[in-house]
Parts: C-alpha cells; sequence; structure tokens
C-alpha cells in the first residue's frame, strides 16, 4: 500500500458561527487521483485550502506528505504542492512559458532544467511550442486551462490540488481538457485533489470520491463502490440527477 499523501483527522472549520467543515476525516493514498463533490457551499473549496495551508482548521489535524501543518514551514511545503483554479489564474501581462516557468526561476532552477520541464509539460498538454510566446488573451480559454495545468505541475510536486479547474470551458473543450488531463496524471507521480461540483468529471477523473454535504463527509470509496451502493437516499438522488 503506498503511503498516504494526505491525512485529515476530525478537522473543523469555522468562519464565525457558521461551521463549514465539521468532524472531517479523510487518508489518501500517494498517486491516486481522488474527486471531493457536493453542493455549492458545502466545504469542497474549503478543504483543498486547508491541504495548501491557506486556511487554518480550529481543530483536528491536517499532515500533507508527511508534514504537520500546524507545525512546519508552509512556504517550503507549498513548493510541493501544485495548485490550480477555475480560469487558469495565469498572469495577464506574462506570456505562456513565464508563466508557466515563474515558480522554476524564483526557487533558482538552472535554465536548462526549466527548458526542458517546460517542454516535457508542453508535449504531455499538446500545446504548441509556438505558443510559448503568446500572452493569455492570444490563447483559446482551452490552451490557457492547459497551461495553468502545466504551471501547477512545473515544480514536479507529488501533490497536485485542482479547484473546479475546467468549469470556466465550454462541455467540447472540457472533454479534450480531460484527456490532457489525463495524460498528465499518469505520465507523472502525482497524487490529484479534485475538488468538482460535476459527478460526470469526477468518475471520468478520479479512482475515488469524497462526498460532501453540509461541511460532513457522507460517502467515501472508490468510484464503483459510490456508485453501486450509494449510502443514502440523498446520495442516491445526487447520482441519478447527474449519472443518470
Amino acid at each position: 500500500m503506498n503511503a498516504a499523501s494526505v491525512r485529515l483527522r476530525h478537522v473543523s472549520k469555522r468562519y464565525g458561527a457558521t461551521t463549514v467543515l465539521d468532524d472531517v476525516s479523510l487518508e489518501v493514498e500517494a498517486e491516486r487521483t481522488v474527486a471531493i463533490v457536493g453542493e455549492s457551499g458545502s466545504g469542497k473549496s474549503t478543504l483543498l485550502q486547508l491541504m495548501n495551508g491557506l486556511v487554518r482548521a480550529d481543530g483536528g489535524t491536517v499532515e500533507v506528505l508527511g508534514e504537520d501543518l500546524a507545525a512546519t514551514d508552509l512556504l517550503s511545503l507549498r513548493r510541493r504542492i501544485g495548485y490550480a483554479v477555475q480560469g487558469s489564474a495565469l498572469f495577464p501581462h506574462l506570456d505562456l512559458r513565464t508563466n508557466v516557468c515563474l515558480l522554476a526561476q524564483l526557487v533558482g532552477w538552472p535554465a536548462a532544467r526549466i527548458t526542458e520541464r517546460f517542454e516535457r509539460l508542453l508535449a504531455l498538454m499538446e500545446l504548441d511550442p509556438g505558443l510559448a510566446q503568446r500572452y493569455p488573451h492570444e490563447l483559446s480559454g482551452g490552451q490557457q486551462q492547459r497551461a495553468g495545468l502545466c504551471r501547477a505541475m512545473m515544480l514536479e510536486p507529488p501533490l497536485l490540488l485542482l479547484d473546479e479547474p475546467f468549469s470556466a470551458v465550454d462541455p467540447i473543450t472540457r472533454v479534450g481538457i480531460h484527456e490532457h488531463f489525463q495524460r498528465l496524471a499518469a505520465s507523472e507521480p502525482v497524487t490529484v485533489m479534485l475538488v468538482t461540483h460535476d459527478l460526470r468529471e469526477a468518475v471520468a477523473l478520479a479512482s475515488s470520491l469524497v462526498i460532501l454535504r453540509a461541511g460532513r463527509i457522507v460517502q467515501q470509496g472508490t468510484c464503483d463502490e459510490v456508485v453501486a451502493a450509494p449510502a443514502d437516499a440523498w446520495i442516491e438522488r445526487l447520482l441519478e440527477a447527474q449519472l443518470a
């Protein structure tokens, strides 16, 4: 069995009087793709932000890549975590190559290593090298999203956190990006935590599902297990509505 990349124990998070996450426990083995799904406001994005140290838990423990986030150097740890969000979040004043390679330059990678990694990522995502000098507004939505994935993977992170990364593109483009993402995940030794509201997307891309409702995990397991045996009537309705 692979070691755990992410381990949460009885985690809670509140904003004022509102409880966003309530007694969440989760363990994710290395090199798995896990989709976190649920309604808007269920705590999906907050769960991902906890893993990246962007927010702190009010209770429980969060361990990422073997480190307790309450007692580690977050800056150093984040260099081992890729993070991509809806809309790619590319810097509009930087060209594609600079956007993708910026972090590697900041941490002092040699130029040859940067170039080799950049070219590998472009090949994996099937982005034409001729796009390297183009700015985000000169790229299609699908190209921007693929460039955002390249940037998230530039430092060869063992953990990739994706927060609704494909929702800003049209359905046809999304299918193509799914294929590129699957190629990337299969080619790199990476654990992926994918937040999505789309169960079809989750089942297509992930090996396991974590279903959140009102800040609690109501079911988790492999995609086949969850689809075959929903834990309650609400999950059954959710599956029927999105997978029928």
